[in-house]
């Protein structure tokens, strides 16, 4: 894949300004990191650092770092139960507040992710993409972004995945900086947060539009 940095900004000065701010909110929330660490140990077992593998910038996969929200409990067939079911309150809590995303600054750090661009799906759904819908891995993915924003995991997939695009298309700090206001406002609203699946009803993309799941 080809990109072009629509400005200076984004050619210069993006990456940079994610190290530094994520540095700089590692530091400085070094203590609630560690208090949650500690209670998801507690309260959820081990790990506490729940690790799952997403495509990012080219479709490179990387390991995406969150704290663990669930219980590994099963039923009698060893098989994992429902999000639901293996959902705790403490758990519910750190979604609804995004607490649990506070990981991945190390992510951004290492370059796997930007503080701010289209947040980084499945590795199964890539096969789904249509050739526009690809271009949402020109960029690094980001902690949050222009979807995420604007209704999240209730928009619908057509919807989320075109302003993923349209973002990449034009990356401006005055447009990341909105995109930033808006996502603090939110979090302190616990506006369009679905702390389980079972919450919303968007299916998997790849299911969806009917195509064979891509080997990871």
């Amino acid at each position: 894949m080809s990109h072009t940095p629509y400005g200076p900004y984004e050619k210069y000065i993006k990456r940079p300004l994610d190290c530094a701010l994520a540095a700089c909110a590692l530091l400085l929330l070094s203590p609630v990191i560690g208090v949650i660490a500690l209670l998801v140990r507690i309260k959820l077992g081990a790990p506490v650092i729940f690790h799952q593998r997403r495509p990012g910038r080219n479709e490179r996969v990387f390991n995406l770092c969150k704290f663990r929200t669930m219980t590994d409990a099963r039923d009698a067939a060893g098989a994992l139960l429902s999000d639901s079911e293996r959902l705790t309150p403490f758990g519910r809590k750190l979604r609804e507040t995004s607490l649990d995303e506070l990981p991945e600054l190390w992510n951004v750090l290492k370059g796997d992710m930007s503080l701010i661009g289209p947040r980084p799906l499945l590795v199964q759904y890539l096969p789904a993409y249509t050739a526009r819908e690809r271009r949402r891995h020109d960029v690094r993915p980001g902690i949050t972004g222009l979807a995420q924003v604007n209704g999240r995991n209730f928009l619908s997939w057509d919807r989320r995945l075109e302003l993923d695009v349209e973002y990449t298309e034009r990356i401006t700090f005055r447009g990341d900086l909105k995109i930033l206001a808006m996502t603090l406002w939110k979090v302190v609203r616990k506006e369009d947060v679905a702390s389980s699946t079972e919450e919303i009803d968007e299916g998997c993309l790849d299911e969806i539009r009917g195509v064979a799941r891509k080997n990871e």
